[in-house]
């Protein structure tokens, strides 16, 4: 299996993986390397049956300042062959981190701006501190923030609110973001840790079949193409599946259930 840059790390703890992106002399800025690199550990995922939550941060008390500026200027004077390479990468990058089959958490603190924004809203459930600031920045550069990314931003905060993101291009704290439902969940910065360790304790402790197959059905829903045929299969495979054998001798048994479902 290719190897993740080094600006990725992919760590275990448990039932948890976390991505960490991990350039904190620059902020966490995002360059190309990175882009490329979470395909591979989104792969990486994929592979270990026993991830059950995946935890999304940057290291150094940062999210992600946004794409590596310096990489803009040189597509300037790119040929049109290395521009598409540069913007596939992007997309690709960014939609390994959202078709992650496991429920995705995005740990956000310090700044979480353009490309960062790109990696949180591709994540199912935003958590972020107080002080932590906001900003979709593409009218800033003269560039175009990517239609699946702005398909997500209109999704999370309505038509109206997006458009004035992206065309005032401004910076905004955690508290409007929270009010705008750009994140789920607001912290004290010391209380960060805390919410998401809460967070993926619940989920681990949950059916892996409800949660795949929560997930798959709202992601189709919110996309605007259910297949309602796979999505009613779903619904009823719940219903001869080995978690809900178990989840209801549990509940009589007045004990804590142990579900063995695996995708």
């Amino acid at each position: 299996m290719t190897e993740p840059a080094a600006s990725v790390k992919l760590l275990r703890e448990g039932a948890r993986a976390t991505i960490l992106i991990d350039r904190p002399a620059k902020k966490n800025a995002i360059d190309e390397a990175t882009w490329r690199a979470f395909p591979v550990v989104a792969a990486e995922i994929a592979a270990d049956p026993e991830i059950a939550v995946v935890v999304v941060r940057g290291a150094g008390g940062v999210f992600s300042a946004g794409a590596d500026i310096g990489e803009f200027v040189a597509l300037t004077t790119a040929d049109e062959a290395r521009r598409r390479s540069y913007a596939d990468a992007v997309r690709d990058g960014e939609e390994a981190i959202a078709r992650i089959a496991q429920p995705t958490i995005a740990a956000i603190e310090g700044v979480c701006v353009g490309g960062g924004c790109q990696i949180a809203l591709a994540c199912d459930i935003r958590v972020a501190t107080e002080g932590t600031r906001f900003g979709v920045t593409p009218a800033r550069l003269g560039i175009v923030y990517p239609v699946e990314s702005t398909a997500r931003l209109v999704g999370a905060v309505g038509a109206s609110a997006a458009k004035e993101l992206l065309f005032t291009a401004r910076l905004m704290g955690a508290d409007e973001a929270l009010a705008k439902r750009l994140i789920d969940r607001l912290t004290a910065p010391d209380a960060l840790d805390g919410a998401i360790d809460e967070l993926v304790a619940a989920m681990a402790a949950a059916s892996r079949y409800s949660i795949d197959a929560a997930k798959r059905t709202v992601d189709a829903i919110a996309a605007g193409a259910p297949d309602p045929v796979a999505l009613d299969s779903l619904w009823r495979g719940g219903f001869s599946g080995e978690d809900l054998k178990e989840g209801a001798q549990a509940f009589l048994d007045k004990r804590l259930p142990r579900f063995t479902w695996r995708p």
